[in-house]
């Protein structure tokens, strides 16, 4: 009887129990190293196309010129804003917050990269009496992004 059969052979098991054992293992340290690695993420462009009073009153720029009688009372500031990517690409779904002087205006991006931000009636931007200009600071949060914070991204001046 010289030829045994592994049907009768303890040891024969082994094997496959110790194949299924350090594939898990492996899998387990696989995907321990893949949720170390950090998602690729990229810059922003970000302009401001125009800025004004008024969403209708939207003037090539970031800054708005307001009169002194504008200026006595909270008024209303809008901003046109366009992200893309550095080839150009439009950034869509891209969370954009401007906020200052009291005031603050949030959106998204269309598909087209580009948002208007206008300041409800509950947050509008306000300069004290003896205050000729101010500033209002953007940030912007897309996904597979870097965050982009900007400030001083519109400027605002009283005239007198």
């Amino acid at each position: 009887m010289g030829i045994q059969l592994f049907r009768h052979n303890e040891k024969a098991m082994e094997l496959p129990i110790n194949i299924v054992v350090m594939l898990v293992v492996a899998m387990v340290a696989l995907a321990t190293l893949i949720s170390i690695i950090p998602t690729p993420t990229k810059e922003m462009s970000v302009f401001v196309e125009s800025t004004g009073p008024a969403p209708g009153d939207l003037q090539t720029g970031n800054s708005i010129i307001v009169s002194s009688t504008t200026a006595q009372n909270p008024f209303t500031v809008s901003s046109e804003v366009r992200v893309t990517d550095k080839d150009g690409n439009p950034v869509r779904n891209a969370n954009v917050i401007l906020k200052g002087l009291g005031g603050v205006a949030s959106n998204t991006t269309d598909i087209n990269g580009a948002t208007v931000l206008t300041t409800p009636a509950g947050a509008l931007v306000r300069l004290d009496p003896n205050q000729n200009e101010g500033t209002m600071d953007l940030k912007i949060i897309a996904d597979g992004f870097y965050d982009y914070e900007k400030k001083d991204a519109v400027m605002i001046v009283k005239t007198r």
